[in-house]
């Protein structure tokens, strides 16, 4: 204790190690999958905040931790925006500062239960703050959201399906504060253990065993709610199957790439003739050409929709020949040639498709492969007729991410959501494996069976609950996959309620803000203004005359 002490006393080695603590969480994610260290990860980076010696240190202890957390999360990036990552991490960390104020504001010292109580909503509560501000398009979207973690376990899709990845969140961070507390107390005793023996031994660990038994008591109320929802929340009721083939070209490179990879697309496509598909989806990107100009790649998808029996989503990347600029959309092509359904991608991906405020920003070109001209944007979302009754929601690239998009292709009325991708600049990361998780948690929000197709990998499926259909088609394929997929009905409370943990922790943060102001106002010694008092008013006496 005495040497970590001495290191921390540096400013330096202290933001280096809140640095390290905040990328903890980044081993939940994938590829390592660690869901079981998910409820810990963040209990040094609580640990370090808590004993920071002033509130501004406890500043700089949150930022530097938000610095490590989006660092990590985001390192795959680095290969293509370089230094203009850690600026990126840098800014977007800043917002864990007051976060880290608020973990030495109530886990400081020896908290009592008072404090532990309030800890136990006011951090999950700033948190949640947090990812809802970062979860901003332009800041870089909720990638990353702590309870994503989460995506392979059933009873977190439950969860899920009740509010969301931001109820996963919360319940996450409570159970770290719980351990931190936990930790502490342990950490005190310990401390009492070693010291002279007090003449009241009663008094001997003051403030250990009532915040351990709040703590302890928030561990056992988290498990029963995850117990409730697993067992009581309404289970989305399946009623039929469709068959969706997902076609994945693999890496195709070179200056004629886009017209090798149609070539591909279309062998991997007609090798499902005689499939009885109802559907097939191509990944983002998969057409690098607008149909307007290239009329005869339209009457080859045609005719591939003829000998497949099933009409073909495909994304075209490309500069559209009826109005100006480059747009990334969904084109669904039927038997006699493109139906008219038409989605064109609403929330795009910063830097890699647009530089926001590019004239204070554009030199991010200069030193990554940030986009050299901004696309375009759809203005709404759009829900698809692919016959027979079967309704799909499109959604393009790291819109997936987005948990407000799917919520409302639900509502208007898709039985299927679909998400086109392309993450072959980041082949060889963690990316296309996080990415691929995320449609386990849009299904399960949203009751909604969800097809991830992309490129270069990794497509997947997932069924009405969150549950893997078959197997992924990984970063190394290069194949035509047919999956069963489960329809249902129903409607989940995610669905139907919206984001409400995001609204309940606003109101716990609001609450705390009227409390510390009013006890701003309260604390002694503080000047308050008395009752008005007339201004004194001095009479002077008249000189004497001489003589009298």
């Amino acid at each position: 204790m005495k040497w970590s002490g001495q290191w921390l006393a540096s400013p330096w080695r202290r933001s280096v190690t809140a640095a390290a603590a905040g990328a903890l969480p980044m081993l939940a994610f994938p590829a390592p999958s660690w869901w079981w260290f998910a409820p810990v990860a963040l209990v040094p980076w609580l640990l370090l905040a808590r004993t920071a010696p002033t509130g501004s240190r406890a500043l700089y202890d949150g930022w530097s931790g938000g610095f490590g957390f989006m660092l990590a999360v985001h390192h795959w990036l680095l290969p293509n925006l370089h230094v203009f990552t850690f600026v990126i991490a840098a800014l977007l960390g800043a917002l864990w500062a007051p976060w880290g104020w608020l973990v030495r504001r109530f886990l400081g010292g020896a908290p009592g239960a008072r404090r532990i109580t309030a800890a136990l909503l006011v951090l999950p509560s700033g948190w949640l703050a947090v990812e809802l501000v970062r979860s901003w398009e332009a800041l870089g979207g909720p990638w990353g959201m702590l309870g994503a973690s989460q995506w392979q376990r059933e009873p977190a899709l439950r969860l899920a399906s009740v509010g969301g990845v931001w109820l996963l969140s919360f319940l996450v961070v409570t159970v770290n504060v719980a351990v931190a507390v936990l930790v502490g107390a342990a950490a005190r005793r310990a401390r009492a253990a070693s010291a002279p023996i007090p003449r009241n031994p009663a008094a001997a660990v003051p403030g250990t065993t009532g915040p351990a038994l709040l703590a302890a008591t928030a561990l056992v109320l988290t498990a029963a709610a995850t117990l409730a929802a697993h067992l009581w929340s309404p289970r989305p009721g399946t009623d039929a199957h469709v068959r969706i083939g997902v076609v994945q070209p693999g890496v195709v490179s070179g200056p004629d790439s886009p017209d090798r990879r149609f070539d591909l697309e279309e062998r991997l496509t007609r090798s499902l003739v005689g499939q009885d598909v109802d559907l097939v989806v191509w990944g983002e990107s998969s057409v690098g050409f607008d149909l307007g100009d290239r009329p005869e790649l339209t009457r080859r998808l045609a005719a591939l929709s003829r000998e497949t029996g099933a009409e073909i989503l495909v994304n075209v990347d490309a500069r559209r020949s009826d109005q100006p600029g480059i747009y990334k959309s969904s084109v669904l092509v039927g038997p006699e040639g493109r139906t008219g359904d038409r989605y064109d991608k609403m929330r795009l991906v910063p830097f890699g498709e647009y530089i926001p405020a590019r004239s204070l920003l554009g030199w991010a070109t200069s030193v990554g492969r940030a986009a050299a001209e901004d696309r375009r944007r759809g203005t709404e979302q759009v829900v698809m007729d692919v016959g027979d009754g079967l309704r799909i929601g499109p959604m393009v690239c790291f819109e997936s991410a987005f948990p407000d998009l799917s919520r409302a292709l639900a509502r208007d009325g898709a039985d299927v959501l679909v998400a086109q991708s392309a993450t072959s600049t980041f082949q060889q990361s963690w990316a296309p494996a996080q990415h691929a998780s995320l449609a386990a948690l849009r299904a399960a929000e949203t009751g909604r069976p969800m097809v991830h197709a992309t490129l270069t990998g990794d497509s997947a499926v997932y069924g009405p609950g969150g549950q893997r259909v078959g197997s992924w088609l990984g970063t190394d394929a290069s194949a035509a996959r047919v999956y069963e997929v489960p329809l249902a009905h129903g409607v989940t409370p995610y669905a139907r309620l919206g984001a409400w943990p995001v609204y309940a922790a606003l109101l716990v943060l609001a609450a705390y803000g009227v409390a510390e102001g009013a006890r701003w106002v309260r604390r002694p010694g503080r000047r308050r203004p008395g009752p008005r008092v007339p201004r004194a008013r001095t009479v002077r006496a008249s000189p004497a005359r001489p003589g009298r």
